[in-house]
C-alpha cells in the first residue's frame, strides 16, 4: 500500500494454535500504534475486568504508517493490553520501544500483532514475510534476553548471514530477525518484567513481560524482505530536509563522540544511545545507565567503578526488568535495612540478598537475579514495591513518609513534581515517562534574549485547539497556575497530543523535534505544529491538520478512560501518595537534604520555568513546590470540566462521548451502570 501501511494485521490465537489477519483498512481511522491498538482492545476483549494473566487478556503489538520510514524519531511500537504493574487496579496499560522490530515487521507484510489465548507449553512466534509459526521454546526456557535472542538467530542462521545479501522468505535481506522477548522474569510472569529487542530497546513500564509469561510466549522473532511505500517520496525528504535546516540537527552526546559511535533506532537522526568496540558501553546504555552510572549519589552506588556500572545496566537488560522500578525497589529495601526493618532473619527478611555488599555489581546482581527467579524476598518485590509493601504491612505509612516513592498507580519516583509529568500521570493509566514539554524550558543563552512571557505567548500559539492563552504554561502555583482552569486545559492538551502524535503516530519522546515549542536556534520558535502533520501526510498521502490529530488524540484517550472506567476508575481513585503533598517532594521523597536529591527529581533549580505571579511574568526554579489535597481537588474540577466529565465520578458523558462518534462506547458504560 502507497501510504505506509503494510495492509494487514497478524493475529495469534495461542489457545487455538490458529493464525489470521485482519485487514489494517478495518482499523485505519484510528492512525496507528495506540489507535489501532486501543480500537482492537476494545473490539475483541470480551471481558475488560479481568487480570492481566487471564487467557482473555488481548495483547497488540502496533506500528504505525510512519514507523521504518524516513521521518524522523520514527521507528517506534506501541504494546497494550491489561497490565500487571499498575496498583490498586491492573488497568488496560500500554508501553513502547524502539529498534528495528517495527520497520522489518512492516517490511514481513504485517502492520501489527494480536496476541490471544495461553499455549500449553511454552511457545516462540517465527514470522518470516507471510510465513508464520508457533514454535516450540522448550530450548530458549530460562534463558536471558541476549541468549534468547542469540539462539534464536544461530537457529536461523541458515538462511540469514547479518551483513549480507541472504535468501530469506519471499525475497533478500542483509538483516537478521528482529527478536523481541522475555527474560527469567517475564516467564515467571513477574510484574515488573520488561519486552527486550536487541541490547537497549525494551517496553519497560507496565510489566508486558509478565503477560507474555502469563500467556506461554517467549519471543517473537520477524524478518521481512519487502518495502514500505510513501505516498509522496519527495514531500517526505524534502520534510527532512526542512527540519535539519531548523533544529540542532544531530543530537548525540558530544562528549561521547570521540569515543563511542552513536546508536539509534531505525531512520533516527539523533541516536540517543552509544557503542563502543572494547564492550565498555554498548547500545544497552540508554536512559536507565542513570540508575546504576549515577554512583556518585551518595545513596546509589559508591562502591561500583564505571565499568561496574554498565555490566549492571546490561544485567538490567538481560534479566528483562523494568530499570526505573527494580531501581527505586532496592533503594527502598536498603532504607529498610538501615532502619534496622529488614534483614537476614528478620519480619522482612532479605534473604538471598548480600545486603552488606550493597553498591557493588555482585548485590546488583543477587538483586536481579532473586527478582527474575522469586527466589526469597524476591518473590514479594517480583510483584513490585507497592505490592510488597501492603504485604509486609507498610504501604501506607511509606508512601506517607515518603520512604517509598511511588506517587501514583503503583509506578515509581521519576521527574515527578515537573507538574504536567505528575498531572498527566494522575490523569492516566500510568507513570507517563513523557518529555513533551521540555522544549518549552529555554537553555540558559536563550533566557538572556527571551523574556518569561515571550517564552508563554510563543507556546500559546501552538496549543491547538486550546491556543490564545499564555497562562496555560504558567508553572507557579497561584490562582492563575497548574491547578486552574488554565492548568487543566495544559494537561487535557498533553493526553490528546500524546495518545495521537506520540502514541499513534509514534514519534519517538526522547525526541526534541516533535513537540517543538522553542530551539537554540535563531529564531527561537519550535516546530509545532507544522512538524506533526508535515511528515505524517507525506507518507500516508492524507491532507490531516495538527488539529484534526488532537481532535482523534481526545477520542482514542476517551475510550482509554472508558476501559479505565469499567475496570473501576473513579475520581476517589485519583489522587497522589501522601508525600507528595509535604516539603521535600520536589526531592524525590528524600526530605530536604538537597545532596540526596533523585537524579529525576524534576523542580532540582537547574530548569528555566515560566510563572505568572503578581501580574507579571519571570522564570523559576520551583525548588520547593508540593502540591495540595485542595489544589489537587481545585485542578479535578477544572480538568473533568475540560474534558466533560462529570465532576463527582470523573465518568464521561454521553454527550461528550457521542460528539466523539463514541456512542458505542456510551452503550457499554450504561450496560455496566457507569455512564454519568
Amino acid at each position: 500500500m502507497a501510504n505506509g501501511y503494510a495492509g494487514k494485521i497478524l493475529r495469534v490465537n495461542l489457545t487455538t494454535q490458529t493464525i489470521t489477519s485482519i485487514p489494517t483498512s478495518q482499523y485505519q481511522q484510528w492512525g496507528g500504534g495506540h489507535g489501532i491498538g486501543t480500537a482492537i482492545f476494545w473490539d475483541l476483549c470480551k471481558d475488560k475486568t479481568i487480570k492481566f494473566n487471564d487467557p482473555g487478556n488481548v495483547v497488540t503489538i502496533m506500528t504505525s504508517p510512519i514507523t521504518g520510514t524516513q521521518a524522523p524519531c520514527a521507528g517506534r511500537v506501541e504494546v497494550q493490553g491489561i497490565a500487571p504493574q499498575p496498583y490498586p487496579i491492573e488497568w488496560f496499560n500500554r508501553s513502547n520501544f524502539g529498534g528495528r522490530f517495527g520497520p522489518l515487521l512492516k517490511m514481513a507484510g504485517w502492520d501489527g500483532i494480536v496476541i490471544e489465548g495461553k499455549a500449553n507449553a511454552l511457545s516462540w512466534l517465527k514470522i518470516v514475510d507471510d510465513k508464520v509459526t508457533i514454535e516450540d521454546a522448550k530450548a530458549i526456557k530460562g534463558m536471558d534476553c541476549w541468549d534468547t535472542q542469540s539462539y534464536l538467530w544461530a537457529l536461523q542462521a541458515g538462511n540469514v548471514s547479518a551483513g549480507q545479501w541472504s535468501t530469506v522468505g519471499n525475497g533478500f535481506s542483509t538483516q537478521r530477525p528482529a527478536v523481541l522477548c522475555t527474560g527469567l522474569a517475564g516467564e515467571n510472569q513477574s510484574r515488573i518484567a520488561a519486552l527486550i529487542h536487541d541490547a537497549g530497546n525494551g517496553a519497560g513500564e507496565s510489566g508486558f513481560g509478565g503477560v507474555w509469561g502469563s500467556k506461554n510466549l517467549k519471543a517473537i522473532s520477524v524478518i521481512g524482505t519487502g518495502m514500505i511505500q510513501v505516498a509522496d517520496p519527495k514531500a517526505l525528504m524534502e520534510a527532512r530536509l526542512w527540519i535539519k535546516e531548523n533544529t540542532l540537527g544531530v543530537a548525540a552526546d558530544t562528549a561521547q563522540v570521540a569515543t563511542f559511535r552513536a546508536s539509534g533506532c531505525s531512520g533516527c537522526s539523533i541516536p540517543c544511545r552509544t557503542r563502543s568496540a572494547s564492550n565498555t558501553n554498548n547500545e544497552s546504555q540508554c536512559v536507565d545507565t542513570y540508575w546504576y552510572a549515577g554512583r556518585s549519589l551518595p545513596f546509589v552506588n559508591p562502591n561500583m567503578s564505571a565499568m561496574e556500572a554498565r555490566r549492571a545496566t546490561d544485567l538490567i537488560q538481560r534479566y528483562g526488568l523494568d530499570a526505573m522500578e527494580q531501581y527505586m525497589s532496592h533503594q527502598y529495601v536498603r532504607k529498610l535495612y538501615e532502619m534496622g526493618v529488614a534483614g537476614p532473619g528478620k519480619k522482612i527478611d532479605t534473604k538471598p540478598l548480600p545486603m552488606e555488599a550493597y553498591g557493588t555489581l555482585g548485590f546488583a546482581e543477587e538483586w536481579l537475579k532473586a527478582l527474575s527467579s522469586r527466589t526469597g524476598i524476591g518473590a514479594d518485590l517480583a510483584e513490585g514495591a507497592i505490592r510488597a509493601a501492603a504485604k509486609w504491612g507498610r504501604l501506607e505509612e511509606d508512601l506517607e513518609s515518603g520512604l517509598l516513592q511511588f506517587p501514583q498507580w503503583g509506578y515509581p519516583y521519576h521527574t515527578t513534581m515537573e507538574h504536567t509529568w505528575a498531572l498527566g500521570s494522575l490523569m492516566s493509566e500510568r507513570e507517563i515517562n513523557e518529555h513533551s514539554m521540555r522544549t518549552l524550558f529555554p537553555s540558559a543563552d536563550v533566557v538572556k534574549t527571551t523574556t518569561a512571557e515571550q517564552v508563554a505567548n510563543i507556546a500559546a500559539k501552538k496549543l491547538i485547539p486550546y491556543e490564545g492563552d499564555p497562562l496555560m504554561v504558567n508553572y507557579g502555583h497561584g490562582p492563575d497556575g497548574v491547578y486552574s482552569i488554565h492548568g487543566a486545559k495544559l494537561i487535557a492538551w498533553m493526553r490528546h497530543y500524546s495518545r495521537f502524535w506520540k502514541q499513534s503516530v509514534l514519534y519517538c519522546d526522547q525526541s526534541n523535534y516533535i513537540p517543538s515549542f522553542m530551539t537554540s536556534t535563531r529564531a527561537k520558535v519550535g516546530l509545532t505544529p507544522d512538524a506533526e502533520p508535515k511528515f505524517y501526510n507525506a507518507v500516508t498521502g492524507q491532507n490531516m491538520t495538527f488539529k484534526d490529530g488532537m481532535t482523534l488524540g481526545q477520542k482514542i484517550y476517551n475510550i482509554d478512560h472508558a476501559i479505565w472506567v469499567l475496570q473501576g476508575r473513579h475520581r476517589d481513585l485519583e489522587q497522589f501518595a501522601g508525600f507528595m503533598y509535604k516539603p521535600g517532594a520536589a526531592y524525590g521523597g528524600m526530605g530536604t537534604d538537597k545532596s540526596q536529591m533523585f537524579l529525576c527529581a524534576g523542580h532540582s533549580g537547574t530548569t528555566n520555568y515560566p510563572v505568572y505571579e503578581n501580574g507579571k511574568w519571570d522564570y523559576s526554579g520551583l525548588k520547593e513546590v508540593y502540591f495540595t489535597k485542595e489544589g489537587i481537588e481545585q485542578f479535578k474540577d477544572n480538568f473533568y470540566t475540560v474534558e466533560g466529565w462529570d465532576l463527582k465520578t470523573g465518568w464521561p458523558t454521553r454527550k461528550l462521548l457521542e460528539g466523539l462518534g463514541l456512542g458505542f462506547v456510551a452503550d457499554a458504560l450504561v450496560a455496566a451502570n457507569k455512564l454519568a
